[in-house]
């Protein structure tokens, strides 16, 4: 299953009901399994659950997402608690990505028009979070963002446009504070 960027289509599709009754099913047993159950957990639930998941890649619990199989997650990555992934669309998340308590990610938007909303219509827009971010916790990620490699968002950011690589940006809405020295990848 495919949701296309900007196009209309219904969120009440009988395939996307059935998906997320089997996202949320995996997502009870990860939200409560036990301290000493979370490495089975990331073993074998996880893989179900996303499209990918690199190595080494951590999420603390609860998280929450509405599909999963839109997520796609690199190496070395630490994502802490109550991170909440609204992915109708592709959310991409790179190598060596932290990501802060109680963020939040969202591809989705809704028409302006109320009777389209009434008609359960919606679209997508994709979200890239390039290699070695940081986001501090309690930010809010907005549909169609890149956030660029080895930037930092500093807590409580309302990301609404794309933010360029090695910057330190914050603020509701997030803008640019300034440029970060731009260090040789070593992945």
């Amino acid at each position: 299953m495919n949701i296309e960027e900007n196009v209309l289509y219904k969120g009440n599709d009988d395939k996307l009901l059935t998906l997320k009754q089997q996202t949320a099913e995996l997502i009870y047993r990860i939200n409560h399994s036990l301290p000493s159950e979370r490495t089975r957990i990331h073993q074998d639930v996880f893989p179900k659950l996303l499209k990918k998941l690199g190595q080494n890649s951590w999420f603390e619990t609860p998280f929450y997402c509405d599909y999963g199989q839109f997520i796609e997650i690199g190496n070395d990555c630490y994502i802490n608690h109550h991170c909440t992934i609204g992915d109708g669309g592709l959310v991409k998340i790179g190598n060596h990505v932290m990501i802060g308590p109680n963020v939040s990610i969202y591809t989705a938007e809704h028409p302006l028009e109320p009777n389209k909303r009434k008609q359960g219509w919606q679209y997508v827009q994709h979200i890239t979070i390039e290699d070695n971010v940081w986001i501090g916790g309690n930010c809010v990620i907005l549909s169609g963002v890149t956030i660029g490699q080895n930037s930092v968002i500093g807590a409580g950011s309302v990301i609404t446009k794309s933010i360029p690589a090695n910057v330190l940006a914050y603020g509701n809405p997030c803008q640019i504070i300034k440029e970060l020295p731009h260090e040789p990848s070593d992945k």
